[in-house]
């Protein structure tokens, strides 16, 4: 193995290494457009890869997937690895896994309602802060009468439910406006329009999918094709992250300092995560990725300008990476003074204006060394990748997904009995018997007969669904709902 596994590149003719242990004390990669932060982190992906730490990260432009399959030595890719120290550069790619919404250029990733929580799902539909109470209390009920909330017609029936029946509710779960009321109903409409009906659903993706690492230790690379998510709906693409990341913290357990982190998340453009987003959401953020390190999970955040994430956020950065900005407006001055001034500083080296005159493959980097404190900052070449610079063709990806271990566990929807099924059941009941009350122990008989559903395809997808329901179900028999600080539930899961 590479003396410096997790190489970033040379300075001066010695090279520039983050420390494995301190990986996890996170990174910033920033920089303008064109000036070489995908190849930076197809190179950090890859290093941590070889590691044996499975990593996910976001395609927006469908250009990553080369990490893949080997690249091609030629003699500008040799004079690069030969300058920073790489003389017998092995060229080879890193197990992949890919992930679509849209299930088109990998397999199909769907969460439940349930899964996403109702913190979450607020931000997702922009709600505001009265109606993301509401939104709570509409998790609250289906969470007491244990009805799965699975996909958006089980949450568009709760919602009705909840209005139908408000008065009841109200004496015990307070007071319910119907003004939000539809102003969720008019949101869901926007959500649909938007094609989120295909993020959610079963079989739902679980958090051990992306913890995986393949016969030879090396960690699996997934990959998030988003390239029409992001176009179509940026907010479905960031409170996705925004799960994951809260799955990683809520789920995983506390290891310390360990040699190498567990996992690496990259946020690309990831000022999607804060924008617009309420205080109270940007502070449990900041709290997470605070706190997450002690579960071994290393995050990176990937954006243009550091400008872009709140400081709290971009003080706990550790590991630095900063290619060159331009600076055109005020602003973009601004952005360039503050990330120099981040740096520690090393003497004759102007930062700030290195900032604005370095070449595309090199950037400003400071790591954190053994003890945990920042190196002085060092003008960087980039070391070049061992996989290809490009995407695949889609022969190429298709083979892959094809070979992939979870080759059609998430190929085929299943639309089993949840909320909308049971609503639905009891709203028929009602109109055939018109005096019949819908009791407790008739609503408890209808949980109790709701765990048939449809066919499935093998024992994969019956197990993926299985952890699905595991997940999702919510009843007052056998233990209490509780959900994390991004309103993911809590609690080991199988």
């Amino acid at each position: 193995m590479n003396a410096h596994p997790l190489l970033i590149g040379a300075a001066d003719g010695h090279p520039v290494a983050i420390t494995p242990r301190m990986a996890n004390r996170h990174g910033l990669i920033a920089g303008a457009t064109g000036t070489g932060k995908t190849i930076t982190l197809q190179t950090l992906a890859q290093s941590f890869s070889d590691l044996g730490v499975p990593v996910f990260v976001p395609d927006i432009k469908g250009d990553f997937s080369g990490i893949a399959v080997p690249g091609q030595m030629n003699d500008r890719v040799r004079e690069r690895a030969g300058q920073v120290g790489l003389d017998d550069l092995d060229m080879h790619g890193a197990p992949t896994v890919f992930w679509d919404v849209f299930g088109e250029q990998g397999h199909p990733l769907r969460l439940t309602i349930a899964d996403l929580g109702p913190t979450l799902l607020s931000r997702l539909m922009n709600l505001n802060e009265t109606q993301s109470g509401l939104m709570q209390l509409v998790f609250r009920v289906a969470d007491d009468n244990g009805w799965l909330l699975l996909d958006l017609k089980d949450l568009r029936a709760m919602v009705n439910w909840v209005g139908e029946q408000r008065q009841t509710l109200s004496r015990t779960y307070g007071n319910i406006a119907p003004a939000s009321l539809g102003a969720i109903q008019r949101s869901l409409l926007t959500l649909e329009s938007q094609g989120a009906e295909q993020f959610f659903g079963e079989p739902a993706v679980t958090l051990e999918d992306f913890l995986q690492t393949d016969e030879q230790g090396r960690g699996v690379v997934n990959i998030l094709h988003a390239e029409r998510l992001y176009r179509a709906s940026p907010l479905v693409y960031s409170t996705l992250l925004l799960w994951l990341l809260s799955e990683l913290f809520e789920q995983l357990p506390e290891v310390g300092d360990a040699d190498k982190p567990r996992f690496v998340l990259f946020f690309d453009e990831a000022h999607l995560l804060f924008k617009d987003a309420p205080k109270s959401l940007t502070d449990r953020i900041e709290q997470v990725v605070r706190l997450i390190r002690s579960k071994g999970v290393g995050v990176y955040f990937v954006t243009q300008n550091p400008l872009d994430l709140p400081e709290p956020v971009l003080g706990q950065l550790g590991n630095r990476i900063q290619h060159a900005l331009r600076a055109f407006t005020p602003r973009d001055q601004k952005a360039v003074r503050a990330a120099a001034q981040t740096f520690r500083a090393k003497p004759g080296l102007n930062t700030e204006a290195e900032i604005l005159s370095m070449s595309t493959g090199t950037a400003l980097v400071s790591v954190l060394d053994e003890r945990g404190q920042p190196t002085p900052v060092e003008r960087t070449l980039i070391r070049p990748p061992a996989s290809r610079i490009g995407p695949l063709n889609d022969a190429e990806r298709r083979a892959l997904i094809q070979s992939s271990p979870l080759a059609g566990v998430y190929d085929t929807p299943v639309d089993r009995e949840s909320a909308y099924e049971i609503l639905q059941r009891q709203a028929e009941a009602a109109l055939s018997e018109p005096t019949t009350t819908v009791t407790t122990q008739q609503a408890a008989r209808s949980r109790r007969g709701s765990g048939g559903g449809a066919s499935r395809r093998g024992d994969s997808v019956l197990a993926a669904t299985a952890k699905s329901t595991a997940r999702a179900v919510g009843t007052q028999i056998g233990r209490q709902i509780v959900r994390g600080l991004l309103g993911s539930l809590t609690g080991k899961r199988r």
